[in-house]
């Protein structure tokens, strides 16, 4: 027989892992928003690569906003 996995449900979870969540979400928004507005404003010589693929990776959370950040921009 196999094994059931119980899923957590919100109301599961202990008011601060709920926090945590929250806070986490609202970072990665943050992050994603700043890197955004950066490629939107930066101009394409002051971008490395493609600007399409640097938007592209801004979905990919956390990695993409990071990458774009530290690596994206001259």
């Amino acid at each position: 027989m196999a094994a059931t996995k119980s899923r957590k449900r919100w109301s599961d979870l202990t008011p601060t892992q709920q926090r945590l969540i929250v806070a986490g979400g609202a970072v990665e928004l943050v992050m994603t928003t700043v890197a955004a507005r950066d490629l939107a404003r930066r101009s394409s010589d002051q971008v490395r690569g493609p600007r399409a693929l640097w938007a592209a990776a801004l979905v990919v959370q956390p990695v993409g906003p990071l990458a774009y950040l530290r690596l994206g921009r001259r």
